[in-house]
């Protein structure tokens, strides 16, 4: 997933912007090279450098840098309504509650636990890892 993906989503549900992204692997693709004319090229949100394009005062965020990236694993999180997605082999994964496999969401969130804040794995929704009583 490109960085400049977070510029145009927000939460199905509840139409939040922006989502917070949660790294846990990307890849360089050295060979990709591209020269923005206008910059910052993102136009509400540089998720490369995670702050509002209205904060860095008309300062280039590194956007040539930034095309060189992918997202490879990763998490999509709503702080409002509390809901995550998956990003796997570089595809955010935003389907609606009742489209997810919760076996698979759950798996796919116990592998990448310890490098996520705890918020998601306690009290994401649709699902999380705490204990149910």
């Amino acid at each position: 997933m490109k960085y400049r993906l977070m510029d145009l989503l927000a939460c199905p549900y509840d139409k939040h912007f922006p989502l917070e992204l949660y790294v846990v692997e990307k890849v360089e693709y050295e060979g990709r090279t591209f020269t923005f004319k206008t910059k910052p090229a993102c136009e509400l949100y540089c998720a490369y450098r995670g702050v509002k394009v209205e904060d860095l005062g008309g300062r280039d965020p590194g956007c040539d840098e930034c095309i060189k990236f992918e997202v490879k694993t990763g998490i999509l999180y709503c702080p409002q309504c509390g809901r995550w997605w998956p990003i796997k082999d570089e595809i955010p994964i935003i389907l609606p509650d009742h489209l997810r496999k919760k076996e698979s969401d759950l798996k796919f969130l116990e592998s990448i636990k310890d490098k996520v804040p705890e918020k998601i794995i306690k009290e994401g929704k649709p699902w999380n890892l705490q204990k149910q009583t």
